[in-house]
């Protein structure tokens, strides 16, 4: 069986294209390594990062130990996530390793492994607020998350349901609009319960109050597109994730990252 080990291809989406229609279209390497092409961000913490020149996170260590108990090594392309997005439709990637959430849009488009994380849509505020204790006291106030992300619509979903006149904020990343939130500029935040978890223990200390129960779950899971190729290797690391829940490998690596344990399906 061959060692995973990893290659790390980095620039702009634009760019990626001419790099990898050169690569072999399917499972293997010009010199007959098994290769999986998968996609990351490299900014996305705890789910795939750069500590110096290299790249982890638990997305990123998930698929390295799946493929190498299938001897398979990982080829690493990263860049904006609307551009890994794009190339694992357009057939450039063969998978995209970043919180992917399983959506009915998604569906449409792809198929996907077997889930390994569960993550809540969760409010917060900063850890001083004494203002805001319950979901309903969100009335009037204004809630920052990521520009086009469920969360963002979770919570307004929720708002209207129930009456609750509350505003968001879109930022074009994760930090800026919890950071904004931390130092005031908006009133709460939204984001997987797991991820603010995980935030909490790169700082060690408490920086959040959580409000009220999540507004909503997401499943998270490799996607990949409708071929034969790709399809024969999903249904393989399935059941490598499944053996991994099994052998608490899984658990493992969800406490290394977030700090907790995401692969517990909630409801």
């Amino acid at each position: 069986m061959n060692t995973s080990r990893r290659t790390l291809i980095l620039g702009s989406a634009a760019a990626f294209g001419g790099i990898l229609l050169s690569a072999c279209s399917s499972g293997t390497s010009g010199s007959g390594e098994k290769v999986i092409r998968a996609g990351s961000t490299g900014q996305s913490y705890p789910n795939g990062f750069r500590e110096g020149d290299k790249l982890v996170g638990y997305d990123v260590e998930l698929l390295e130990t799946a493929a190498k108990d299938l001897g398979y090594t990982v080829q690493w392309t990263t860049a904006e996530f609307s551009g890994i997005m794009g190339q694992l439709e357009a057939g450039r990637l063969d998978t995209v390793a970043n919180n992917v959430a399983v959506t009915a849009a998604r569906k449409d488009k792809f198929d996907f492994t077997a889930t390994y994380a569960y993550l809540g849509a969760q409010v917060v505020t900063k850890a001083d607020n004494t203002t805001i204790k319950t979901l309903e006291d969100l009335a009037g106030k204004t809630v920052s998350g990521v520009l086009g992300s469920d969360n963002l619509r979770r919570i307004e979903d929720w708002g209207k349901e129930h009456n609750v006149a509350l505003k968001t904020r879109p930022y074009e990343t994760r930090d800026a609009a919890m950071q904004d939130m931390i130092k005031g500029q908006v009133d709460a935040y939204i984001n997987s319960d797991g991820i603010l978890h995980a935030e909490e223990k790169r700082e060690g200390k408490t920086l959040f109050n959580y409000i009220g129960d999540p507004v909503g779950y997401d499943e998270i899971a490799l996607p990949f597109t409708r071929n034969t190729t790709t399809g024969d290797l999903r249904t393989k690391l399935s059941e490598v994730f499944e053996k991994m829940r099994g052998d608490g490998r899984l658990k493992a690596l969800s406490e290394k990252y977030y700090g907790t344990d995401v692969t517990a399906k909630k409801s």
